[in-house]
């Protein structure tokens, strides 16, 4: 009887332990989301390969995008590699190219936010920077707000893909543009 009452009372110390412990937080799961892309590209005059070189690295966004970025888990160019920009994750890539996905933030619905950039050869002497932006955005206020957001979207990664270009081609970038309050991880959120 007492080995019987021991196991039973070792059954619930380990229950208590477990009941403890917080679970992780919830992340807000949106009932109908609408998922838009942004498909962008620029031609550039150099071949994809020396394109890439140049640009391609998972860290480079900083010079290009021109905010401050480091590999804050893992290794540059490698799966699973965290950048501080918006805490974007490698979750795949090519010779070519890579894509991200941005990390789920506390107390926010998750968007499902993913970028791919690419470098596709043209011909033997020029090639074309691909970037394209996937992500959720039914968590905004409306239709106006939906259409700002993707507009600002596609003007930041414009400018982004004209200063990849610039890189490539051996040019010098022009000075950043003063920034809104967004900080580093603004491109996404």
């Amino acid at each position: 009887m007492l080995n019987h009452l021991i196991k039973i009372a070792a059954g619930c110390g380990l229950a208590v332990v477990c009941l403890a412990q917080a679970p992780p937080p919830a992340v807000p799961a949106i009932a109908n989301p609408t998922y838009i892309s942004i498909p962008l590209e620029v031609t550039v005059n150099r071949p994809a390969a020396e394109v890439w070189k140049r640009v391609g690295k998972y860290c480079d966004i900083g010079e290009w995008l021109q905010i401050p970025c480091t590999i804050t888990s893992g290794k540059d160019g490698e799966f699973g590699a965290v950048r501080s920009v918006g805490g974007e994750v490698l979750v795949g890539k090519t010779e070519m190219s890579y894509t991200y996905t941005q990390t789920v933030k506390e107390g926010r619905p998750y968007n499902l936010y993913h970028g791919t950039l690419e470098a596709r050869p043209v011909t033997a002497t020029t090639s074309k920077l691909v970037y394209t932006l996937v992500f959720d955005n039914s968590m905004l206020a409306d239709d106006a707000a939906r259409d700002r957001d993707k507009t600002q979207k596609a003007a930041t990664f414009t400018r982004a893909l004209e200063n990849m270009k610039t890189l490539a081609e051996g040019g010098t970038l022009p000075p950043p543009p003063a920034r809104g309050g967004r900080g580093p991880g603004g491109p996404g959120r």
